[in-house]
Protein backbone atom coordinates (compact mmCIF):
# COMPACT_ATOMS: atom_id res chain seq x y z
CA UNK A 1 0.00 0.00 0.00
CA UNK A 2 1.08 3.53 -0.57
CA UNK A 3 2.74 5.50 2.16
CA UNK A 4 0.17 7.23 4.30
CA UNK A 5 -0.17 10.86 5.23
CA UNK A 6 -2.15 12.36 8.09
CA UNK A 7 -4.87 14.60 6.75
CA UNK A 8 -7.09 16.94 8.65
CA UNK A 9 -10.31 15.91 6.95
CA UNK A 10 -9.58 12.18 6.93
CA UNK A 11 -11.16 9.66 4.54
CA UNK A 12 -14.87 9.19 4.07
CA UNK A 13 -16.39 6.67 6.41
CA UNK A 14 -17.59 4.41 3.66
CA UNK A 15 -15.74 1.13 3.90
CA UNK A 16 -17.11 -0.96 6.68
CA UNK A 17 -17.26 -4.55 7.76
CA UNK A 18 -18.70 -5.54 11.14
CA UNK A 19 -17.88 -8.33 13.48
CA UNK A 20 -20.01 -9.62 16.27
CA UNK A 21 -19.92 -11.43 19.52
CA UNK A 22 -21.41 -14.75 20.41
CA UNK A 23 -24.57 -15.35 22.39
CA UNK A 24 -23.64 -16.47 25.88
CA UNK A 25 -25.44 -18.73 28.27
CA UNK A 26 -25.77 -16.38 31.27
CA UNK A 27 -25.54 -19.28 33.67
CA UNK A 28 -22.35 -20.84 32.40
CA UNK A 29 -20.66 -18.41 30.06
CA UNK A 30 -20.77 -21.25 27.55
CA UNK A 31 -22.37 -21.29 24.13
CA UNK A 32 -25.93 -22.26 24.93
CA UNK A 33 -25.41 -25.51 26.70
CA UNK A 34 -22.70 -26.75 24.35
CA UNK A 35 -19.58 -28.25 25.85
CA UNK A 36 -16.36 -26.36 25.92
CA UNK A 37 -14.04 -24.96 28.46
CA UNK A 38 -15.74 -23.08 31.28
CA UNK A 39 -13.70 -21.81 34.20
CA UNK A 40 -13.68 -25.22 35.89
CA UNK A 41 -12.03 -26.63 32.80
CA UNK A 42 -9.04 -24.37 33.03
CA UNK A 43 -9.99 -21.27 31.06
CA UNK A 44 -7.37 -19.59 33.08
CA UNK A 45 -4.77 -17.05 32.49
CA UNK A 46 -4.49 -15.47 29.10
CA UNK A 47 -5.57 -11.89 28.99
CA UNK A 48 -5.29 -8.96 26.72
CA UNK A 49 -2.39 -6.70 26.43
CA UNK A 50 -0.78 -4.14 24.30
CA UNK A 51 2.54 -3.49 22.79
CA UNK A 52 3.58 -7.09 23.18
CA UNK A 53 2.79 -7.23 26.91
CA UNK A 54 -0.11 -9.23 28.20
CA UNK A 55 -2.07 -7.80 31.07
CA UNK A 56 -3.66 -11.02 32.24
CA UNK A 57 -4.27 -12.28 35.75
CA UNK A 58 -0.69 -13.28 36.14
CA UNK A 59 0.35 -9.63 35.66
CA UNK A 60 -2.38 -7.98 37.67
CA UNK A 61 -5.33 -5.93 36.44
CA UNK A 62 -7.11 -9.10 35.25
CA UNK A 63 -7.12 -7.92 31.65
CA UNK A 64 -7.20 -10.44 28.86
CA UNK A 65 -5.01 -10.64 25.81
CA UNK A 66 -6.24 -8.50 23.03
CA UNK A 67 -9.05 -6.98 25.10
CA UNK A 68 -10.69 -10.25 24.29
CA UNK A 69 -13.69 -9.64 22.11
CA UNK A 70 -13.64 -8.53 18.51
CA UNK A 71 -16.99 -7.04 17.91
CA UNK A 72 -16.51 -4.58 15.11
CA UNK A 73 -14.96 -4.18 11.74
CA UNK A 74 -11.46 -3.59 10.51
CA UNK A 75 -12.54 -0.99 8.04
CA UNK A 76 -14.78 1.18 10.16
CA UNK A 77 -12.01 1.38 12.72
CA UNK A 78 -9.43 2.36 10.16
CA UNK A 79 -11.59 5.07 8.66
CA UNK A 80 -13.00 6.49 11.87
CA UNK A 81 -9.68 6.57 13.69
CA UNK A 82 -7.92 8.14 10.73
CA UNK A 83 -10.60 10.81 10.57
CA UNK A 84 -9.59 12.14 13.97
CA UNK A 85 -5.97 12.74 13.02
CA UNK A 86 -6.68 16.35 12.08
CA UNK A 87 -7.33 17.20 15.73
CA UNK A 88 -3.63 17.71 16.06
CA UNK A 89 -0.34 15.93 16.41
CA UNK A 90 -0.60 15.36 20.16
CA UNK A 91 -4.04 13.85 19.89
CA UNK A 92 -2.79 11.75 17.01
CA UNK A 93 0.04 10.47 19.21
CA UNK A 94 -2.44 9.88 22.03
CA UNK A 95 -4.54 7.66 19.79
CA UNK A 96 -1.43 5.84 18.60
CA UNK A 97 -0.60 5.16 22.24
CA UNK A 98 -4.03 3.65 22.81
CA UNK A 99 -3.55 0.94 20.20
CA UNK A 100 -2.36 -2.37 21.59
CA UNK A 101 -0.25 -4.72 19.51
CA UNK A 102 0.55 -8.42 19.51
CA UNK A 103 2.53 -10.89 17.42
CA UNK A 104 1.05 -11.83 14.04
CA UNK A 105 1.95 -15.52 13.88
CA UNK A 106 2.97 -17.74 16.78
CA UNK A 107 3.34 -20.94 14.75
CA UNK A 108 6.51 -22.42 13.29
CA UNK A 109 5.24 -22.70 9.72
CA UNK A 110 5.05 -19.62 7.57
CA UNK A 111 2.94 -19.43 4.42
CA UNK A 112 4.64 -17.58 1.57
CA UNK A 113 3.01 -14.34 0.47
CA UNK A 114 1.17 -14.60 -2.88
CA UNK A 115 2.99 -13.74 -6.08
CA UNK A 116 2.15 -10.24 -7.37
CA UNK A 117 -0.02 -10.02 -10.48
CA UNK A 118 1.13 -8.53 -13.76
CA UNK A 119 0.57 -5.03 -12.35
CA UNK A 120 2.67 -5.78 -9.26
CA UNK A 121 -0.38 -5.93 -6.96
CA UNK A 122 -0.96 -8.49 -4.21
CA UNK A 123 -4.12 -9.43 -2.31
CA UNK A 124 -4.56 -8.54 1.36
CA UNK A 125 -5.90 -10.97 3.99
CA UNK A 126 -7.00 -9.78 7.44
CA UNK A 127 -8.20 -12.16 10.14
CA UNK A 128 -10.89 -10.69 12.39
CA UNK A 129 -10.90 -12.48 15.76
CA UNK A 130 -13.26 -12.32 18.70
CA UNK A 131 -13.30 -13.97 22.11
CA UNK A 132 -15.88 -14.74 24.76
CA UNK A 133 -14.09 -13.43 27.88
CA UNK A 134 -14.78 -10.36 30.02
CA UNK A 135 -11.85 -8.15 30.97
CA UNK A 136 -13.23 -4.94 32.48
CA UNK A 137 -16.36 -3.63 34.19
CA UNK A 138 -17.95 -2.22 31.05
CA UNK A 139 -17.40 -5.37 29.01
CA UNK A 140 -18.55 -7.46 31.98
CA UNK A 141 -21.78 -5.47 32.18
CA UNK A 142 -22.40 -5.75 28.45
CA UNK A 143 -21.41 -9.39 28.15
CA UNK A 144 -22.67 -11.00 31.35
CA UNK A 145 -21.38 -14.45 32.38
CA UNK A 146 -19.68 -13.07 35.50
CA UNK A 147 -17.82 -16.26 36.35
CA UNK A 148 -15.79 -15.97 33.13
CA UNK A 149 -14.17 -12.69 34.22
CA UNK A 150 -10.41 -12.93 33.67
CA UNK A 151 -10.64 -16.38 32.08
CA UNK A 152 -8.72 -17.63 29.08
CA UNK A 153 -10.38 -16.28 25.94
CA UNK A 154 -11.88 -18.45 23.23
CA UNK A 155 -11.79 -17.20 19.64
CA UNK A 156 -15.53 -17.50 19.16
CA UNK A 157 -15.68 -15.14 16.17
CA UNK A 158 -13.33 -15.71 13.27
CA UNK A 159 -13.69 -14.07 9.87
CA UNK A 160 -11.16 -13.80 7.10
CA UNK A 161 -11.42 -10.61 5.06
CA UNK A 162 -9.84 -11.00 1.61
CA UNK A 163 -9.18 -7.89 -0.47
CA UNK A 164 -8.37 -8.76 -4.07
CA UNK A 165 -5.04 -7.76 -5.58
CA UNK A 166 -6.65 -5.33 -8.00
CA UNK A 167 -8.93 -3.97 -5.22
CA UNK A 168 -12.00 -4.70 -7.35
CA UNK A 169 -13.70 -7.02 -4.85
CA UNK A 170 -13.73 -8.20 -1.24
CA UNK A 171 -14.69 -11.59 0.19
CA UNK A 172 -15.35 -12.50 3.83
CA UNK A 173 -15.26 -16.11 5.07
CA UNK A 174 -16.62 -16.92 8.54
CA UNK A 175 -15.49 -20.04 10.36
CA UNK A 176 -17.84 -21.51 13.00
CA UNK A 177 -16.19 -21.39 16.43
CA UNK A 178 -16.63 -25.16 16.97
CA UNK A 179 -14.85 -26.16 13.76
CA UNK A 180 -12.57 -29.11 14.46
CA UNK A 181 -8.99 -28.34 13.40
CA UNK A 182 -5.42 -29.31 14.23
CA UNK A 183 -4.01 -26.42 16.25
CA UNK A 184 -0.28 -26.14 15.47
CA UNK A 185 2.48 -25.73 18.00
CA UNK A 186 2.53 -22.13 19.22
CA UNK A 187 4.95 -20.23 21.43
CA UNK A 188 3.73 -17.49 23.78
CA UNK A 189 5.70 -14.33 22.88
CA UNK A 190 5.59 -13.03 26.47
CA UNK A 191 6.85 -15.91 28.58
CA UNK A 192 8.15 -18.34 25.96
CA UNK A 193 5.69 -21.05 26.97
CA UNK A 194 5.32 -23.64 24.22
CA UNK A 195 1.85 -25.02 23.50
CA UNK A 196 2.30 -28.38 21.72
CA UNK A 197 0.36 -29.06 18.55
CA UNK A 198 -3.00 -30.68 19.22
CA UNK A 199 -2.92 -34.47 18.96
CA UNK A 200 -6.60 -34.72 18.02
CA UNK A 201 -9.09 -32.48 16.23
CA UNK A 202 -9.78 -29.51 18.50
CA UNK A 203 -12.32 -26.69 18.33
CA UNK A 204 -10.72 -23.76 16.54
CA UNK A 205 -11.86 -21.29 19.21
CA UNK A 206 -9.35 -22.81 21.65
CA UNK A 207 -6.45 -21.52 19.53
CA UNK A 208 -6.61 -18.06 21.14
CA UNK A 209 -5.67 -19.54 24.51
CA UNK A 210 -2.48 -21.06 23.05
CA UNK A 211 -0.41 -17.91 23.35
CA UNK A 212 -2.71 -15.33 21.81
CA UNK A 213 -4.22 -14.23 18.48
CA UNK A 214 -1.04 -15.20 16.65
CA UNK A 215 -1.93 -18.84 17.29
CA UNK A 216 -5.38 -18.33 15.77
CA UNK A 217 -3.62 -16.88 12.72
CA UNK A 218 -1.29 -19.89 12.60
CA UNK A 219 -4.26 -22.27 12.87
CA UNK A 220 -6.03 -20.58 9.95
CA UNK A 221 -2.91 -20.72 7.81
CA UNK A 222 -2.35 -24.41 8.57
CA UNK A 223 -5.94 -25.26 7.66
CA UNK A 224 -6.41 -23.07 4.60
CA UNK A 225 -2.95 -22.51 3.12
CA UNK A 226 -3.86 -18.80 2.92
CA UNK A 227 -1.17 -16.25 3.78
CA UNK A 228 -2.57 -13.86 6.42
CA UNK A 229 -1.20 -10.32 6.49
CA UNK A 230 -2.91 -8.87 9.59
CA UNK A 231 -5.36 -9.51 12.41
CA UNK A 232 -7.67 -7.20 14.38
CA UNK A 233 -9.64 -7.59 17.63
CA UNK A 234 -12.06 -5.27 19.52
CA UNK A 235 -14.24 -5.44 22.65
CA UNK A 236 -17.94 -4.93 23.49
CA UNK A 237 -17.67 -1.26 24.40
CA UNK A 238 -16.27 -0.38 20.98
CA UNK A 239 -19.29 -1.96 19.31
CA UNK A 240 -21.76 0.08 21.34
CA UNK A 241 -19.87 3.35 20.82
CA UNK A 242 -19.50 2.90 17.11
CA UNK A 243 -23.06 1.68 16.62
CA UNK A 244 -24.28 4.87 18.33
CA UNK A 245 -21.96 7.09 16.28
CA UNK A 246 -23.18 5.56 13.03
CA UNK A 247 -26.71 6.45 14.03
CA UNK A 248 -28.24 3.03 13.56
CA UNK A 249 -28.24 0.19 11.05
CA UNK A 250 -31.45 -1.28 9.57
CA UNK A 251 -32.03 -5.01 10.11
CA UNK A 252 -34.98 -7.23 9.26
CA UNK A 253 -36.70 -10.23 10.88
CA UNK A 254 -39.57 -12.25 9.41
CA UNK A 255 -41.44 -12.39 12.76
CA UNK A 256 -41.39 -10.79 16.21
CA UNK A 257 -38.30 -12.06 18.03
CA UNK A 258 -37.29 -12.23 21.69
CA UNK A 259 -33.99 -13.99 22.25
CA UNK A 260 -34.69 -15.37 25.70
CA UNK A 261 -36.01 -18.74 26.86
CA UNK A 262 -37.26 -20.15 30.16
CA UNK A 263 -33.72 -21.00 31.22
CA UNK A 264 -32.57 -17.44 30.68
CA UNK A 265 -30.52 -18.32 27.61
CA UNK A 266 -30.31 -15.72 24.87
CA UNK A 267 -29.02 -12.25 24.09
CA UNK A 268 -32.22 -10.47 25.15
CA UNK A 269 -32.77 -9.06 21.65
CA UNK A 270 -36.41 -8.04 21.20
CA UNK A 271 -37.67 -6.69 17.88
CA UNK A 272 -40.94 -6.51 15.99
CA UNK A 273 -41.43 -8.15 12.63
CA UNK A 274 -40.04 -6.19 9.69
CA UNK A 275 -37.20 -3.67 9.45
CA UNK A 276 -35.85 -1.82 12.49
CA UNK A 277 -32.94 0.58 12.73
CA UNK A 278 -30.81 -0.60 15.65
CA UNK A 279 -27.85 0.94 17.45
CA UNK A 280 -25.93 0.81 20.75
CA UNK A 281 -26.65 -2.19 22.96
CA UNK A 282 -29.45 -3.37 20.68
CA UNK A 283 -26.93 -3.66 17.85
CA UNK A 284 -24.65 -5.62 20.16
CA UNK A 285 -27.51 -7.97 21.05
CA UNK A 286 -28.29 -8.54 17.37
CA UNK A 287 -24.70 -9.42 16.65
CA UNK A 288 -24.57 -11.82 19.59
CA UNK A 289 -27.92 -13.54 19.06
CA UNK A 290 -27.95 -17.26 18.52
CA UNK A 291 -31.11 -18.32 20.34
CA UNK A 292 -33.93 -17.10 18.14
CA UNK A 293 -32.53 -17.26 14.60
CA UNK A 294 -33.22 -20.37 12.53
CA UNK A 295 -32.24 -23.55 14.37
CA UNK A 296 -30.29 -21.72 17.09
CA UNK A 297 -26.88 -22.57 15.61
CA UNK A 298 -23.77 -20.55 14.90
CA UNK A 299 -24.54 -20.80 11.19
CA UNK A 300 -27.63 -18.62 11.58
CA UNK A 301 -25.76 -16.24 13.86
CA UNK A 302 -23.08 -15.86 11.18
CA UNK A 303 -25.85 -15.14 8.67
CA UNK A 304 -27.25 -12.42 10.95
CA UNK A 305 -23.78 -10.94 11.34
CA UNK A 306 -23.28 -10.90 7.58
CA UNK A 307 -26.63 -9.19 7.05
CA UNK A 308 -25.74 -6.54 9.62
CA UNK A 309 -22.32 -5.97 8.11
CA UNK A 310 -23.74 -5.56 4.62
CA UNK A 311 -26.45 -3.22 5.88
CA UNK A 312 -23.87 -1.12 7.68
CA UNK A 313 -21.78 -0.83 4.52
CA UNK A 314 -24.82 0.46 2.63
CA UNK A 315 -25.75 2.84 5.47
CA UNK A 316 -22.29 4.36 5.77
CA UNK A 317 -21.81 4.77 2.05
CA UNK A 318 -25.21 6.40 1.70
CA UNK A 319 -24.38 8.91 4.47
CA UNK A 320 -20.76 9.31 3.29
CA UNK A 321 -19.28 10.61 6.57
CA UNK A 322 -19.77 11.00 10.28
CA UNK A 323 -20.10 14.78 10.53
CA UNK A 324 -20.26 15.22 14.32
CA UNK A 325 -16.71 15.87 15.61
CA UNK A 326 -17.60 15.02 19.21
CA UNK A 327 -19.05 11.66 18.21
CA UNK A 328 -16.02 11.03 16.05
CA UNK A 329 -13.60 11.72 18.90
CA UNK A 330 -15.53 9.55 21.34
CA UNK A 331 -15.64 6.78 18.80
CA UNK A 332 -11.92 7.05 18.14
CA UNK A 333 -11.16 6.89 21.86
CA UNK A 334 -13.35 3.84 22.38
CA UNK A 335 -11.99 2.07 19.32
CA UNK A 336 -8.31 2.66 19.98
CA UNK A 337 -8.64 1.71 23.64
CA UNK A 338 -10.36 -1.52 22.67
CA UNK A 339 -8.41 -2.51 19.58
CA UNK A 340 -5.59 -5.04 19.39
CA UNK A 341 -3.76 -5.48 16.10
CA UNK A 342 -0.59 -7.06 14.81
CA UNK A 343 2.51 -4.90 14.70
CA UNK A 344 2.05 -4.29 10.98
CA UNK A 345 -1.16 -2.31 11.69
CA UNK A 346 -0.02 -0.69 14.91
CA UNK A 347 -0.33 3.00 14.01
CA UNK A 348 -3.07 5.37 12.86
CA UNK A 349 -1.11 5.98 9.65
CA UNK A 350 -1.05 2.29 8.77
CA UNK A 351 -4.76 1.95 9.39
CA UNK A 352 -5.33 5.03 7.26
CA UNK A 353 -3.51 3.25 4.44
CA UNK A 354 -5.67 0.18 5.01
CA UNK A 355 -8.84 2.28 4.88
CA UNK A 356 -7.81 3.80 1.56
CA UNK A 357 -7.32 0.33 0.11
CA UNK A 358 -10.62 -1.05 1.41
CA UNK A 359 -12.76 1.85 0.25
CA UNK A 360 -11.83 1.14 -3.37
CA UNK A 361 -14.18 -1.85 -3.40
CA UNK A 362 -17.75 -1.08 -4.59
CA UNK A 363 -20.59 -2.35 -2.40
CA UNK A 364 -21.86 -4.81 -4.98
CA UNK A 365 -18.46 -6.55 -5.05
CA UNK A 366 -18.43 -7.38 -1.32
CA UNK A 367 -19.43 -10.99 -0.57
CA UNK A 368 -20.03 -12.63 2.83
CA UNK A 369 -19.75 -16.41 3.14
CA UNK A 370 -19.58 -19.10 5.82
CA UNK A 371 -17.06 -21.94 5.56
CA UNK A 372 -18.95 -24.99 4.23
CA UNK A 373 -19.11 -27.60 6.98
CA UNK A 374 -20.84 -30.70 8.29
CA UNK A 375 -21.80 -31.78 11.79
CA UNK A 376 -19.55 -34.08 13.81
CA UNK A 377 -21.48 -34.62 17.02
CA UNK A 378 -22.01 -31.10 18.36
CA UNK A 379 -19.00 -29.76 16.45
CA UNK A 380 -18.41 -29.19 12.74
CA UNK A 381 -15.64 -29.93 10.27
CA UNK A 382 -14.75 -28.45 6.86
CA UNK A 383 -16.10 -30.19 3.77
CA UNK A 384 -14.66 -30.49 0.27
CA UNK A 385 -16.63 -27.35 -0.58
CA UNK A 386 -14.62 -25.53 2.11
CA UNK A 387 -11.41 -26.38 0.29
CA UNK A 388 -12.94 -24.94 -2.88
CA UNK A 389 -13.58 -21.66 -1.06
CA UNK A 390 -10.07 -21.65 0.43
CA UNK A 391 -8.53 -22.37 -2.99
CA UNK A 392 -10.46 -19.51 -4.58
CA UNK A 393 -9.18 -17.14 -1.88
CA UNK A 394 -5.62 -18.43 -2.34
CA UNK A 395 -5.88 -17.88 -6.08
CA UNK A 396 -7.54 -14.48 -5.63
CA UNK A 397 -10.76 -15.53 -7.36
CA UNK A 398 -13.77 -13.38 -6.42
CA UNK A 399 -16.44 -15.27 -4.47
CA UNK A 400 -19.24 -13.23 -6.08
CA UNK A 401 -18.67 -14.90 -9.47
CA UNK A 402 -18.32 -11.52 -11.18
CA UNK A 403 -14.67 -11.68 -12.13
CA UNK A 404 -14.19 -10.84 -15.75
CA UNK A 405 -13.47 -14.01 -17.66
CA UNK A 406 -9.77 -14.00 -18.29
CA UNK A 407 -8.93 -14.85 -21.85
CA UNK A 408 -7.42 -18.30 -21.99
CA UNK A 409 -3.78 -18.03 -22.85
CA UNK A 410 -3.02 -19.91 -25.99
CA UNK A 411 -0.21 -22.37 -25.63
CA UNK A 412 2.42 -20.66 -27.69
CA UNK A 413 5.19 -22.70 -29.19
CA UNK A 414 8.72 -21.43 -28.88
CA UNK A 415 10.25 -19.71 -31.90
CA UNK A 416 13.45 -21.58 -31.11
CA UNK A 417 13.35 -24.91 -32.96
CA UNK A 418 13.95 -28.05 -30.94
CA UNK A 419 16.99 -30.21 -31.47
CA UNK A 420 16.59 -33.78 -32.64
CA UNK A 421 15.07 -35.98 -29.94
CA UNK A 422 18.24 -38.05 -29.57
CA UNK A 423 20.25 -34.89 -29.00
CA UNK A 424 18.11 -33.47 -26.19
CA UNK A 425 19.57 -34.09 -22.73
CA UNK A 426 16.78 -34.56 -20.17
CA UNK A 427 17.08 -35.02 -16.44
CA UNK A 428 14.11 -36.76 -14.82
CA UNK A 429 13.35 -36.20 -11.14
CA UNK A 430 10.82 -37.81 -8.79
CA UNK A 431 8.38 -35.29 -7.32
CA UNK A 432 5.53 -37.68 -6.50
CA UNK A 433 5.57 -37.14 -2.74
CA UNK A 434 2.82 -35.18 -0.98
CA UNK A 435 2.14 -34.02 2.57
CA UNK A 436 0.35 -37.30 3.24
CA UNK A 437 1.87 -39.74 0.74
CA UNK A 438 5.45 -40.95 0.39
CA UNK A 439 7.03 -40.61 -3.06
CA UNK A 440 6.69 -43.58 -5.41
CA UNK A 441 10.05 -45.34 -5.51
CA UNK A 442 11.62 -45.74 -8.94
CA UNK A 443 9.20 -43.35 -10.62
CA UNK A 444 11.95 -41.23 -12.20
CA UNK A 445 13.55 -44.35 -13.70
CA UNK A 446 10.20 -45.57 -15.06
CA UNK A 447 9.45 -42.27 -16.82
CA UNK A 448 13.03 -42.14 -18.12
CA UNK A 449 12.35 -45.46 -19.82
CA UNK A 450 9.28 -43.95 -21.47
CA UNK A 451 11.42 -41.11 -22.83
CA UNK A 452 14.15 -43.35 -24.15
CA UNK A 453 11.46 -45.43 -25.81
CA UNK A 454 10.30 -42.25 -27.57
CA UNK A 455 13.82 -41.64 -28.86
CA UNK A 456 15.21 -39.35 -26.12
CA UNK A 457 18.30 -41.46 -25.64
CA UNK A 458 20.05 -38.86 -23.49
CA UNK A 459 17.32 -38.94 -20.80
CA UNK A 460 18.68 -39.89 -17.36
CA UNK A 461 16.99 -40.42 -14.00
CA UNK A 462 18.19 -38.29 -11.08
CA UNK A 463 17.95 -40.42 -7.94
CA UNK A 464 19.73 -37.97 -5.64
CA UNK A 465 16.65 -36.60 -3.87
CA UNK A 466 12.88 -36.77 -3.85
CA UNK A 467 10.77 -33.65 -4.32
CA UNK A 468 7.17 -32.74 -3.55
CA UNK A 469 5.70 -31.41 -6.80
CA UNK A 470 1.87 -31.30 -7.02
CA UNK A 471 1.73 -31.35 -10.82
CA UNK A 472 4.18 -32.59 -13.44
CA UNK A 473 6.34 -29.85 -14.98
CA UNK A 474 9.15 -29.48 -17.50
CA UNK A 475 11.65 -26.78 -16.62
CA UNK A 476 14.39 -25.13 -18.64
CA UNK A 477 17.01 -22.51 -17.64
CA UNK A 478 17.29 -20.29 -20.73
CA UNK A 479 15.41 -19.31 -23.88
CA UNK A 480 17.64 -21.40 -26.16
CA UNK A 481 16.35 -24.56 -24.45
CA UNK A 482 12.63 -23.70 -24.49
CA UNK A 483 12.04 -25.50 -27.78
CA UNK A 484 13.74 -28.63 -26.44
CA UNK A 485 11.65 -28.53 -23.25
CA UNK A 486 8.45 -28.17 -25.25
CA UNK A 487 9.42 -31.12 -27.44
CA UNK A 488 9.84 -33.31 -24.33
CA UNK A 489 6.44 -32.23 -23.04
CA UNK A 490 4.73 -33.00 -26.36
CA UNK A 491 6.25 -36.46 -26.48
CA UNK A 492 4.67 -37.34 -23.13
CA UNK A 493 1.34 -35.51 -23.57
CA UNK A 494 2.20 -32.83 -21.03
CA UNK A 495 0.53 -29.45 -21.84
CA UNK A 496 2.80 -26.60 -22.89
CA UNK A 497 1.42 -24.58 -19.96
CA UNK A 498 3.45 -26.93 -17.73
CA UNK A 499 6.70 -25.95 -19.47
CA UNK A 500 8.30 -23.22 -17.40
CA UNK A 501 11.55 -21.28 -17.35
CA UNK A 502 13.46 -21.66 -14.08
CA UNK A 503 16.90 -20.72 -12.82
CA UNK A 504 16.73 -23.68 -10.41
CA UNK A 505 17.72 -26.11 -13.16
CA UNK A 506 20.84 -26.31 -15.37
CA UNK A 507 19.20 -28.06 -18.32
CA UNK A 508 15.89 -29.48 -19.50
CA UNK A 509 14.43 -31.11 -16.39
CA UNK A 510 11.24 -33.18 -16.13
CA UNK A 511 9.80 -33.35 -12.61
CA UNK A 512 7.26 -36.15 -12.34
CA UNK A 513 4.58 -34.77 -10.03
CA UNK A 514 2.09 -36.21 -7.58
CA UNK A 515 -0.50 -36.18 -10.38
CA UNK A 516 1.44 -38.93 -12.23
CA UNK A 517 2.24 -41.51 -9.57
CA UNK A 518 1.56 -44.46 -11.85
CA UNK A 519 0.94 -45.49 -15.44
CA UNK A 520 2.66 -44.84 -18.74
CA UNK A 521 0.34 -42.12 -20.02
CA UNK A 522 0.17 -38.67 -18.49
CA UNK A 523 -3.30 -37.22 -18.02
CA UNK A 524 -3.39 -33.54 -17.16
CA UNK A 525 -5.61 -32.83 -14.12
CA UNK A 526 -8.90 -31.15 -14.85
CA UNK A 527 -9.00 -27.49 -13.92
CA UNK A 528 -11.11 -26.93 -10.82
CA UNK A 529 -14.20 -24.83 -11.42
CA UNK A 530 -14.05 -21.30 -10.07
CA UNK A 531 -17.54 -21.26 -8.60
CA UNK A 532 -18.47 -20.51 -5.01
CA UNK A 533 -20.32 -23.55 -3.58
CA UNK A 534 -23.95 -23.03 -2.62
CA UNK A 535 -23.07 -24.42 0.82
CA UNK A 536 -21.03 -21.24 1.50
CA UNK A 537 -24.29 -19.24 1.75
CA UNK A 538 -22.89 -16.27 -0.15
CA UNK A 539 -24.56 -12.92 0.52
CA UNK A 540 -23.82 -9.81 -1.51
CA UNK A 541 -23.49 -6.50 0.34
CA UNK A 542 -25.84 -4.74 -2.06
CA UNK A 543 -28.70 -7.18 -1.32
CA UNK A 544 -31.14 -5.38 0.99
CA UNK A 545 -34.02 -7.82 0.52
CA UNK A 546 -33.08 -10.40 3.17
CA UNK A 547 -34.81 -10.94 6.52
CA UNK A 548 -33.59 -13.23 9.28
CA UNK A 549 -35.68 -16.33 9.84
CA UNK A 550 -37.02 -16.33 13.41
CA UNK A 551 -37.28 -19.57 15.38
CA UNK A 552 -40.99 -20.11 16.26
CA UNK A 553 -40.04 -20.81 19.89
CA UNK A 554 -38.64 -17.30 20.24
CA UNK A 555 -41.51 -15.19 18.96
CA UNK A 556 -43.91 -12.98 20.93
CA UNK A 557 -47.25 -11.29 20.38
CA UNK A 558 -48.24 -7.80 21.48
CA UNK A 559 -51.74 -8.86 22.52
CA UNK A 560 -50.52 -11.55 24.89
CA UNK A 561 -47.96 -9.19 26.33
CA UNK A 562 -50.67 -6.63 27.18
CA UNK A 563 -52.71 -9.30 28.98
Amino acid sequence: MAQSSVRGDGPAVEDTMSLAARDEDPQSGEPGGEPGGGPAEGRGRHGGGGGGRRRGGRRGAGRSRGRRVLRWSATVLAVVIAGTAGAGYLYYQHLNGNIKKDKLNLGDNKIAAPTPNAAGQTPLNILLIGSDARDNKENQKLGGARETFGGTPLADVQMLLHLSADRSNMSVVSMPRDTLVQIPKCTDPDDGKVYPASTRPTATNESLGHGGPGCTVATWQELTGIHIDHFMMIDFAGVVSMADAIGGVPVCVDANIHSRNASGEGSGLKLEKGTTKIKGETALKWLRTRYGFGDNTDLYRAEAQHMYMNSMVRELRANATLSNPNKLRKLAEAATEAIVVDEGLGTIAKMYDLANELKKVPTDRITMTTMPNRLVGNRVEPTDDAETVFRMVREDVALDGKDKKKAKKEEKESSDPAAADEEIAVQVRNGTGTDTLAPVGGRAAAVTQLLTGEGFTQAVADGSAYLAQPTTVVRFPSADLEGDAQRVAKALGIPLSAVKKSTDVSGVTLIVGADWREGTKYEAPKKEEDKTPESANALNASDDSKCMEVNPNYTWEKEKEKE
